[in-house]
């Protein structure tokens, strides 16, 4: 008798995707139950280098260096009356806290499976991308907020000074880019962070300029503009993180698979007469799943069959963790199949 497929992964199927399969799967008698259905788990992952020391590393030391500079900076801006240095210690601030919380995430991912969170804590990197997202857009509208009051009632600036710190500030944000370079592409909690740092170094670089301008023609508006400048970069970068973590926790498909094409590579595969109930998601970066229903035709052996389809699936297009059940062309399985 055919298993309602429950394999224990807690993705419960409602990922969301608009499948449109327009298959009918309303209860209908059957004669005598069909042979077993066959289950496929392949979880041949690709992900290994994601949760490595090295990446652990490079959080730890970029650390160290925003809470070496923040008080600097926090200092220099208080001392120069620089509305651009005070802002880009704020920031310097929450890029500590992302820092933290992605080394948090990073440590949590570690941990194993288990019965309740049978993914393990893998997730925890997409809710520290959240996060980060979250207090970027929180800094970068609380910098346009006193620019425009900067702006309305311009302050004195002492300009060498401030072009110091921000010369300063942005070598810090420089060595910090390289630090966390090696990881951004794979990882995207690393990423997330990652993108703070440089978002603090186009605020450095704002800063500087807004200095020299100060110092050399006494455009005092030139710090509150660069601080708007730099708050409108940080929102973009911060909305683009959004919502590719949102994306991920709402089940979406990988932006680099083309569930089209994987439907279209699984029913050119001989011995396959239907797919539906296809789903593939992420997980967490770098680890892909999928899960489907596969209707035989009765020409190949199903266990033949199954290691065909994910051989494919894994060659073509990375899924290392596929959920493929294997069913008779008469089977009809009643419940939920969204």
């Amino acid at each position: 008798m055919a298993r309602d497929h429950d394999h224990g992964h807690d993705h419960g199927h409602g990922h969301g995707h608009d499948h449109g399969h327009g298959h009918d799967h309303a209860p209908a008698p059957v004669a005598p139950p069909p042979a077993p259905a066959h289950h496929d788990h392949d979880h041949g992952h690709d992900h290994a280098h994601l949760r490595t020391p090295g990446n652990e590393r490079r959080l730890v030391a970029m650390l160290v260096l925003v809470v070496g500079y923040i008080f600097v900076e926090l200092f220099g801006g208080l001392w120069s009356g620089s509305l651009a240095l005070l802002a880009d210690a704020g920031h310097m601030l929450s890029d500590a806290a992302a820092l933290a919380i992605a080394l948090v995430a990073l440590r949590l991912a570690r941990r194993p499976p288990t019965a309740r969170r049978t993914y393990g804590y893998h997730r925890a990197e997409v809710l520290a991308a959240v996060v980060n997202g979250g207090a970027l857009i929180a800094v970068a509208l609380g910098i346009l907020w006193e620019a425009w009051g900067r702006l309305a009632a311009p302050a004195p600036v002492e300009g060498p000074l401030m072009m110091g710190v921000a010369a300063g500030g942005l070598v810090v944000n420089l060595l910090g880019l390289a630090v966390l370079a090696g990881g951004r592409h794979q990882d995207m909690n690393l990423r997330g962070a990652w993108l703070h740092v440089l978002s603090d170094a186009l605020g450095s670089v704002g800063a500087l300029v807004a200095g020299a301008l100060v110092w050399w023609k006494g455009w005092t508006w030139a710090d509150p503009v660069a601080s708007a400048a730099i708050a409108l970069l940080v929102l973009r970068a911060s909305f683009a993180l959004l919502n590719e973590a949102v994306h991920v926790l709402m089940e979406g498909a990988p932006a680099h698979i083309d569930v089209d094409a994987v439907r279209a590579a699984m029913l050119g595969t001989p011995g396959v007469r239907a797919v539906h109930d296809l789903h593939v998601w992420t997980i967490t970066s770098g680890m892909v799943a999928m899960s489907g229903h596969v209707v035989m035709d009765g020409t190949v052996a199903g266990e033949s069959l199954l290691a065909t389809l994910a051989a494919g699936l894994r060659a073509r297009f990375r899924i290392g963790h596929t959920t493929i059940q294997i069913e008779p062309v008469d089977f009809v399985e009643e419940g939920f199949h969204p």
